[in-house]
């Protein structure tokens, strides 16, 4: 989760129920981009110093687990400590390089729908009262949360599309 992630803005339903839906549609937007795709294309590293699209496909079931958590430990504790971690450092592991990226297409289909139901069934005062204490960022709510990783999967996609571009 990047600095920026964290705002004061309140949050009022419209954007709640656009970002849910943002959380929930992302699976099968990324399965209709990477379908098609050859194992060339999928575990080439065609820009130095990128992700290869499978390690980017890994790292998104990575953080979205993560994220889905952090966000059932902060309706469900006080004031819960977020542990933040290496991506990068995660990214070179033998299941982020070489495992099928048909395991994290799963991991996403099955976790999504959920962690949008859960949002969905977060109170009005939940948004902006509940907290975690990210190590880095200090204390962030769930709407800053949700703010953050309901972009992050384009933010991904984007990046497989420039991967893909410079074969």
């Amino acid at each position: 989760m990047q600095a920026t992630a964290k705002t004061d803005k309140v949050m009022n339903l419209d954007e709640r129920r656009a970002l849910i839906a943002q959380i929930r549609n992302f699976p099968p937007m990324l399965r209709v981009l990477v379908q098609p795709l050859s194992d060339m294309d999928l575990y080439t590293a065609y820009l130095p110093g990128e992700w290869t699209v499978a390690q980017n496909i890994h790292h998104l079931a990575d953080v979205h687990m993560n994220s889905y958590v952090r966000m059932k430990l902060m309706l469900t504790e006080d004031t819960p400590m977020i542990k933040p971690y290496e991506q990068d450092d995660w990214a070179v592991t033998p299941d982020a390089q070489s495992a099928p990226i048909a395991d994290s297409l799963l991991i996403l289909d099955g976790l999504h729908p959920r962690w949008a139901h859960l949002l969905e069934w977060a109170e009005d005062r939940d948004w902006s009262a509940v907290h975690g204490n990210h190590l880095e960022l200090g204390l962030v709510t769930l709407a800053d949360m949700v703010r953050y990783y309901a972009g992050h999967g384009q933010l991904h996609i984007d990046q497989i599309n420039k991967t893909l571009a410079a074969k």
